[in-house]
Protein backbone atom coordinates (compact mmCIF):
# COMPACT_ATOMS: atom_id res chain seq x y z
CA UNK A 1 0.00 0.00 0.00
CA UNK A 2 1.16 3.40 -1.18
CA UNK A 3 0.77 6.27 1.05
CA UNK A 4 1.06 10.06 -0.73
CA UNK A 5 3.30 12.52 0.92
CA UNK A 6 0.35 15.13 1.68
CA UNK A 7 -1.82 12.56 3.00
CA UNK A 8 -1.17 11.74 6.84
CA UNK A 9 -1.40 7.84 7.28
CA UNK A 10 -4.14 6.70 9.68
CA UNK A 11 -3.70 4.07 11.94
CA UNK A 12 -6.39 1.24 12.95
CA UNK A 13 -7.65 2.78 15.98
CA UNK A 14 -8.49 6.32 14.03
CA UNK A 15 -11.25 4.04 12.27
CA UNK A 16 -12.47 2.82 15.12
CA UNK A 17 -13.17 6.23 16.94
CA UNK A 18 -16.82 8.22 16.97
CA UNK A 19 -17.25 11.30 15.30
CA UNK A 20 -17.68 12.60 18.55
CA UNK A 21 -14.99 11.29 20.06
CA UNK A 22 -12.78 13.09 17.64
CA UNK A 23 -11.82 17.13 18.92
CA UNK A 24 -13.30 20.00 16.85
CA UNK A 25 -11.27 20.98 14.01
CA UNK A 26 -13.14 25.00 14.48
CA UNK A 27 -14.98 26.48 17.23
CA UNK A 28 -18.76 26.49 16.42
CA UNK A 29 -19.42 30.62 14.66
CA UNK A 30 -21.88 31.68 17.04
CA UNK A 31 -24.67 33.79 15.00
CA UNK A 32 -24.89 37.74 15.89
CA UNK A 33 -27.64 38.57 17.75
CA UNK A 34 -30.42 39.44 16.14
CA UNK A 35 -31.18 43.43 18.16
CA UNK A 36 -35.38 44.46 17.47
CA UNK A 37 -36.05 47.73 15.26
CA UNK A 38 -36.09 51.09 17.50
CA UNK A 39 -39.83 51.44 16.77
CA UNK A 40 -40.80 47.48 16.61
CA UNK A 41 -44.09 48.52 18.14
CA UNK A 42 -45.10 50.30 15.33
CA UNK A 43 -47.41 49.40 12.73
CA UNK A 44 -45.83 49.32 9.12
CA UNK A 45 -47.57 52.92 7.64
CA UNK A 46 -48.21 54.42 10.76
CA UNK A 47 -47.35 57.50 12.77
CA UNK A 48 -45.40 57.42 15.55
CA UNK A 49 -47.18 58.72 18.57
CA UNK A 50 -45.35 60.45 21.67
CA UNK A 51 -45.52 58.27 24.57
CA UNK A 52 -46.35 59.61 28.09
CA UNK A 53 -45.76 57.99 31.57
CA UNK A 54 -48.63 56.74 33.53
CA UNK A 55 -50.07 59.32 35.76
CA UNK A 56 -48.96 62.43 33.99
CA UNK A 57 -51.37 65.11 32.91
CA UNK A 58 -52.38 64.64 29.28
CA UNK A 59 -53.16 67.62 26.91
CA UNK A 60 -57.15 67.89 25.97
CA UNK A 61 -57.92 66.31 22.44
CA UNK A 62 -58.09 68.72 19.83
CA UNK A 63 -59.26 67.56 16.75
CA UNK A 64 -56.59 68.12 13.52
CA UNK A 65 -57.76 71.02 11.04
CA UNK A 66 -58.28 70.13 7.70
CA UNK A 67 -55.86 69.38 5.56
CA UNK A 68 -52.94 69.86 7.80
CA UNK A 69 -49.87 67.57 6.62
CA UNK A 70 -49.51 64.61 8.54
CA UNK A 71 -53.23 65.02 10.47
CA UNK A 72 -53.88 61.61 8.98
CA UNK A 73 -51.85 58.58 8.43
CA UNK A 74 -51.85 57.23 4.60
CA UNK A 75 -52.30 53.99 4.72
CA UNK A 76 -53.46 51.90 1.70
CA UNK A 77 -54.88 52.94 -1.37
CA UNK A 78 -57.50 56.05 -1.28
CA UNK A 79 -61.14 55.37 -0.43
CA UNK A 80 -63.58 55.44 -3.71
CA UNK A 81 -66.64 56.54 -2.60
CA UNK A 82 -68.66 56.86 0.65
CA UNK A 83 -70.93 54.43 1.92
CA UNK A 84 -73.64 52.53 -0.21
CA UNK A 85 -73.23 52.31 -4.09
CA UNK A 86 -75.77 54.70 -5.85
CA UNK A 87 -79.39 53.43 -5.79
CA UNK A 88 -80.99 51.65 -8.98
CA UNK A 89 -84.23 53.47 -9.62
CA UNK A 90 -86.65 50.42 -10.12
CA UNK A 91 -87.58 49.25 -13.50
CA UNK A 92 -91.26 50.97 -14.50
CA UNK A 93 -93.78 47.87 -14.61
CA UNK A 94 -94.60 48.65 -18.36
CA UNK A 95 -91.23 48.01 -19.72
CA UNK A 96 -90.13 44.40 -19.40
CA UNK A 97 -94.11 43.90 -20.16
CA UNK A 98 -93.60 45.30 -23.44
CA UNK A 99 -90.84 43.83 -24.16
CA UNK A 100 -91.38 40.15 -24.00
CA UNK A 101 -95.00 40.99 -26.09
CA UNK A 102 -92.51 42.70 -28.48
CA UNK A 103 -90.38 39.17 -28.65
CA UNK A 104 -93.58 36.96 -28.38
CA UNK A 105 -95.17 39.25 -31.67
CA UNK A 106 -91.76 38.82 -33.64
CA UNK A 107 -91.53 35.07 -32.16
CA UNK A 108 -94.82 33.87 -33.34
CA UNK A 109 -94.93 35.59 -36.65
CA UNK A 110 -92.00 33.77 -37.30
CA UNK A 111 -93.03 30.36 -36.89
CA UNK A 112 -96.74 30.55 -37.60
CA UNK A 113 -98.14 34.00 -37.96
CA UNK A 114 -101.01 34.11 -35.87
CA UNK A 115 -100.00 35.29 -32.75
CA UNK A 116 -98.73 38.50 -34.21
CA UNK A 117 -101.19 40.68 -33.34
CA UNK A 118 -99.77 41.07 -29.87
CA UNK A 119 -97.05 43.18 -31.57
CA UNK A 120 -99.30 46.26 -31.91
CA UNK A 121 -100.11 46.35 -27.64
CA UNK A 122 -96.12 46.23 -27.81
CA UNK A 123 -95.52 49.05 -29.43
CA UNK A 124 -98.14 51.09 -27.55
CA UNK A 125 -96.87 49.82 -24.25
CA UNK A 126 -93.44 50.43 -25.05
CA UNK A 127 -94.33 53.97 -25.94
CA UNK A 128 -96.51 54.91 -23.18
CA UNK A 129 -93.77 53.31 -20.48
CA UNK A 130 -90.82 55.34 -22.55
CA UNK A 131 -92.79 58.41 -22.00
CA UNK A 132 -93.58 57.70 -18.02
CA UNK A 133 -89.79 56.62 -17.74
CA UNK A 134 -88.68 60.23 -19.04
CA UNK A 135 -91.69 62.37 -17.31
CA UNK A 136 -90.46 60.51 -14.01
CA UNK A 137 -87.27 62.70 -13.50
CA UNK A 138 -85.27 59.02 -12.52
CA UNK A 139 -87.48 57.93 -10.55
CA UNK A 140 -88.16 54.59 -12.85
CA UNK A 141 -85.72 53.01 -14.72
CA UNK A 142 -85.92 50.23 -17.71
CA UNK A 143 -85.80 52.50 -20.24
CA UNK A 144 -83.76 50.26 -22.21
CA UNK A 145 -86.18 47.43 -22.32
CA UNK A 146 -89.51 49.83 -22.91
CA UNK A 147 -87.43 50.99 -26.33
CA UNK A 148 -86.49 47.39 -27.16
CA UNK A 149 -89.97 46.59 -26.79
CA UNK A 150 -91.42 49.36 -28.62
CA UNK A 151 -89.06 48.90 -31.97
CA UNK A 152 -89.86 44.87 -31.89
CA UNK A 153 -93.79 45.78 -31.46
CA UNK A 154 -93.58 48.53 -34.43
CA UNK A 155 -91.63 45.63 -36.21
CA UNK A 156 -94.25 42.85 -35.93
CA UNK A 157 -96.92 45.35 -36.54
CA UNK A 158 -95.51 46.21 -39.82
CA UNK A 159 -95.15 42.44 -40.90
CA UNK A 160 -98.56 42.14 -39.33
CA UNK A 161 -100.13 44.78 -41.60
CA UNK A 162 -98.26 43.14 -44.65
CA UNK A 163 -99.22 39.56 -43.71
CA UNK A 164 -103.20 40.97 -43.75
CA UNK A 165 -102.50 42.82 -47.04
CA UNK A 166 -101.31 39.77 -48.22
CA UNK A 167 -104.20 37.31 -47.40
CA UNK A 168 -106.31 40.01 -49.06
CA UNK A 169 -104.97 40.24 -52.10
CA UNK A 170 -104.86 36.31 -52.24
CA UNK A 171 -108.61 36.65 -50.74
CA UNK A 172 -109.61 38.87 -53.52
CA UNK A 173 -108.01 36.92 -56.42
CA UNK A 174 -109.67 33.52 -55.32
CA UNK A 175 -113.14 35.26 -55.28
CA UNK A 176 -112.33 36.85 -58.98
CA UNK A 177 -111.47 33.50 -60.31
CA UNK A 178 -107.73 34.46 -60.99
CA UNK A 179 -106.44 30.88 -59.28
CA UNK A 180 -109.10 28.90 -62.06
CA UNK A 181 -107.27 27.53 -64.59
CA UNK A 182 -110.11 27.87 -66.74
CA UNK A 183 -110.25 23.99 -67.93
CA UNK A 184 -113.73 22.69 -65.55
CA UNK A 185 -116.64 22.83 -66.64
CA UNK A 186 -119.58 23.22 -64.79
CA UNK A 187 -122.97 22.26 -66.13
CA UNK A 188 -126.40 23.30 -64.37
Amino acid sequence: MTSSDDEPTRLPEDFLRKPSDQPPAQPPIEPPPIEPPADATQAYGTQPFPQQDYGQQQAPYTQPTYGAPGAYPQQGYPAYGYGYPPAVAPKHPSATTALVLGIVGLVSFAVCGCVAVVSPFAWYLGAKAKREIDESGGQYGGRGEAQAGMICGIIGTVLLILMIVAIGIFVAIGIAGGFDDGSSTTTY
